[in-house]
């Protein structure tokens, strides 16, 4: 949904529909699907998020106040979600830890996130890694892009840091848990679920959508890819098109189960 916006009056602010309404939902390979052992699927990843951004659209429409502040909450957990990071790992992020990527040239400073404060074994500092935005997950890159060009500036003060309060400093990690557990119920999902079910999901995904294994593993910062298959939880119809496909290719064009 692409093209119209909604003005907050007085403002001088322009939302774009594509920033409030869920373009995530063009990525999702089936429109129905249940929990993943406990994680996020799809219809709950698509309910999450559109009422983190009808809450935002919300209170931008009545000029209420904590309208910036939700506009970053739903944009911060959209990027949890699209680039698999920890909790940790996406509040601690800077300005310039958006990175370009020379192959999608069009997504300009969105196309990469240079993870500085990762998981780190024990005993030694926190790894880095990138993560490269997918182009499933391109609305994503579109939604950072308006984060950091139209609302962020309304917030900023001295600091670098990519995710602001209103009182123009970093978020914390106990701030993004209570927004996310406030979304989560507003929803009905399953209280059981944490911030770090979006990661879950991210790496379950993937896997759906057709990445290998190991680039997988890189995305998220494992150390082993027996971490990795912890995570992940792929539904029935991935499995059934893949058994499709594989009796296809041994048993020929007509073959089905």
């Amino acid at each position: 949904m692409t093209g119209s916006t909604s003005a907050w009056n007085g403002s001088g602010l322009h939302l774009p529909r594509s920033a409030i309404r869920g373009t995530h939902s063009r990525t999702c390979p089936s429109s129905r699907r249940s929990p993943l052992d406990g994680r996020s699927g799809y219809d709950e990843l698509e309910a999450f998020f559109e009422h983190a951004d009808q809450r935002a659209h919300d209170l931008l429409e009545d000029r209420r106040k904590g309208a910036l502040p939700a506009l970053r909450d739903a944009q911060f957990f959209k990027t949890v979600y699209a680039f698999g990071l920890r909790r940790r790992e996406a509040v601690m992020l800077d300005l310039n830890d958006l990175r370009p990527n020379p192959y999608v040239p069009e997504w300009g400073a969105y196309a990469k996130v240079q993870v500085r404060y990762g998981k780190a074994m024990k005993g030694s500092p926190p790894r880095r890694r990138t993560v490269l935005a997918c182009p499933e997950f391109a609305w994503a890159s579109e939604g950072l892009r308006y984060w950091v060009e139209e609302v962020r500036p309304r917030l900023a003060g001295e600091s670098d840091a990519l995710w602001i309060s209103e009182r123009r400093t970093r978020i914390t990690t106990r701030t993004v848990d209570q927004r996310f557990a406030e979304i989560r119920d507003a929803v009905g999902l399953d209280r059981a679920l944490t911030l770090h079910s979006l990661r879950h999901s991210y790496v379950t995904h993937l896997i759906e959508f057709g990445y290998a294994a190991q680039f997988v593993q890189e995305q998220v910062g494992h150390n082993h890819s027996s971490t990795t298959a912890i995570y992940t939880s792929v539904g029935d119809d991935f499995k059934n098109r893949i058994f499709q496909e594989a009796l296809r290719r041994v048993l020929g064009e007509g073959a089905t189960a």
